[in-house]
């Protein structure tokens, strides 16, 4: 099973990978939430709301503060579409592995900065490497993921034990336990971060990049070994 996985899959589509990265996002979610100014920089629907209320109550300073992480989150979207093209290219390592690196650098570079830095620094970046990170990794082993959010996680969790239900189809059961373990990994995410900002402050963001180290070393792996011949390979969902 494990080598019929390996063929058909990239190693940026294997299911461990998403499950470090979505831990990784629920500890970056609270870091932001318990540190950095009490908010969630995962993903951008409660600011665009927020954002729509201020132009409604005519708060045009908070609404200009909103723009910023906004703005943040559309650029990464936008980078990460635009860059996989031409590292494809060079064919040196896969966009993901980079992907990843980043990352892991811009966590190591906020864990170094003192704490009278502003908190939007820490906000918007962390916006725009999860805007990355979201538009970057879409699918895991064939099924539609998310790795810096999980509401969509907890949709299809309910829908895939009723069809299980309703159908006894096993490989419905077989994916909402996948969407599961992804909410699994977000809460233990969330709750390590919160036990090292409550340890470490502002350092604490170390430890999510430490985590993030494993799925980066894994693709560099997979990228200069067994898929070096894959690199131009399109992920799935892309």
């Amino acid at each position: 099973m494990q080598k019929e996985i390996e063929r058909k899959y990239l190693e940026c589509e294997r299911m461990g990978i998403f499950l470090i990265l979505m831990m990784c996002g629920g500890f970056m979610g609270a870091y932001t939430y318990i540190l950095k100014g009490g908010v969630f920089c995962n993903a951008q629907t409660s600011n665009i709301l927020l954002f729509g209320i201020a132009l409604g109550t005519m708060d045009w300073k908070r609404a200009a503060y909103l723009v910023l992480p906004i703005s943040a989150y559309f650029l990464g979207s936008l980078v990460s579409e635009i860059l996989p093209v031409y590292v494809r290219k060079r064919e040196l390592l896969r966009w993901d592995t980079l992907l990843v690196g980043i990352e892991i650098t811009v966590l190591v570079i906020l864990g170094f900065l003192p704490e009278s830095v502003p908190v939007q620094v820490f906000q918007v970046s962390i916006n725009f490497i999860c805007s990355m990170q979201y538009n970057t990794f879409r699918q895991a082993q064939g099924i539609p993921m998310a790795t810096t959010f999980c509401t969509n996680h907890l949709r299809q969790t309910g829908i895939h034990i009723a069809k299980w239900i309703r159908k006894k189809d096993s490989s419905s059961l077989k994916r909402s336990l996948r969407h599961f373990e992804m909410l699994g990994m977000f809460v233990a995410g969330g709750a390590i971060g919160a036990i090292m900002c409550h340890l470490f402050g502002g350092r604490a963001i170390w430890g999510a990049a430490a985590l993030m180290a494993f799925a980066f070393f894994d693709l560099l792996r997979a990228d200069l070994g067994r898929e070096k011949g894959k690199l131009y390979q399109v992920p799935s969902g892309h």
